[in-house]
């Protein structure tokens, strides 16, 4: 059975999914966090690729039936049924084999995780910030789609609306893997609130979205960090102005700073100022990774790369072109209101093509 080469790797493939399905009921390594974690994301990625090797290894056995039965069966009936079996099951494996390849191809471990959104306004004054606040009720609306989790850690409004920059965490399943696509800059064409003469104008606005970091994935020791305590400027009630809840945390090695004022309870501000100051060391080492890969990929933007346009909004004529793989559609007021499915689908296509050129399996 040459032709069906990736039977091959079936075996190792259930072998190592039976050492993994052993080792996560395991009480030395449920106590190990870090290991238990890594085994449990390997041990989800291998049921799928057993499942679906088990129906290509269906699709062959159909097939390999359906050919004995032609040449012993000498009812036309059976023949017959023979021959559908065999055209239909040859008909799904090159789609399965594509499948199949592309879950052996290592998947990026950070794809699973939960990540952090950031927004800023770029060029073009009052409208990019109201842009920026465009930008992010579309997240908002399509994470609610997703059933993902939203929740704002630090805002600064802009004057005439919007945000001059927000930061969020979104969590759910798989979201890096989804939001990543949305990094770079994006552009809006349209005619300003302010503007009376009804010119068209261009503003821009920056998305850089980064894969969180766990506890285990960044060491934090207290004495590199500098803690200050002060009062929230945003919304969020009369207590918000009045108590000394909102963290600003610097990290002295680096001269990373993080501030979160978005809750009331100053423990709780400090929670998820830690979770993004364990983000962002964590991301200046990803950030490597995400070079290289932006070189080859188009699909991806290095977060580093600020001036990368991946995407423009033209609002006079309803229309969303993705730069990154020459896609346009006109149904602007729809993406804007949170349907960035088409564009995402299309991007992780694209990429999918990448990944599978490069590990040529």
């Amino acid at each position: 059975m040459a032709e069906y080469a990736l039977l091959e790797k079936f075996e190792s493939i259930k072998h190592r999914f039976s050492e993994v399905e052993k080792q996560i009921t395991d009480p030395e390594v449920i106590a190990d966090m870090q290991r238990y974690v890594k085994l449990n994301q390997e041990y989800k990625h291998l049921q799928k690729l057993v499942a679906k090797f088990q129906e290509y290894k269906n699709m062959v056995d159909n097939i390999l039936t359906g050919k004995e039965m032609l040449a012993e069966e000498s009812d036309e009936e059976m023949r017959e049924m023979a021959r559908e079996e065999i055209e239909e099951s040859e008909k799904r494996i090159p789609e399965i084999e594509k499948e199949v390849k592309l879950l052996l191809v290592p998947a990026d471990p950070e794809d699973a995780k939960n990540a952090i959104l950031e927004i800023r306004a770029g060029t073009g004054g009052d409208e990019a910030s109201i842009f920026a606040g465009d930008l992010f009720r579309m997240y908002s609306k399509f994470c609610e789609q997703k059933g993902w989790r939203l929740e704002v850690t630090n805002a600064n409004e802009g004057t005439a609306g919007g945000f001059k920059e927000i930061v969020a965490n979104i969590t759910g399943e798989g979201v890096y893997g989804v939001m990543k696509y949305e990094s770079g800059v994006h552009r809006v064409q349209r005619v300003p609130q302010t503007e009376t003469q009804g010119r068209v104008h261009t503003s821009a606005a920056t998305v850089a979205v980064l894969p969180e970091a766990d506890e285990f994935d960044v060491e934090l020791r207290t004495e590199d960090i500098r803690r200050d305590e002060y009062c929230s400027s945003g919304p969020g009630g009369q207590s918000v102005n009045t108590t000394y809840s909102a963290i600003r945390l610097t990290h002295i090695p680096t001269g990373i700073v993080v501030t979160c004022q978005d809750q009331k309870s100053k423990l709780k501000n400090l929670d998820k100022a830690m979770a993004e100051l364990r983000t962002r060391l964590y991301n200046m080492e990803y950030q490597k990774y995400i070079d290289e890969i932006s070189s080859k990929r188009k699909t991806m933007v290095s977060t580093g790369d600020r001036s990368a346009k991946i995407r423009t909004y033209n609002w006079p004529q309803g229309r969303v072109t993705d730069h990154r793989i020459n896609l346009t559609l006109y149904n602007l007021q729809a993406i804007i209101g949170g349907e960035i499915d088409e564009i995402i689908d299309k991007l992780m296509i694209e990429e999918n093509a990448a990944k599978l050129k490069e590990a040529e399996i």
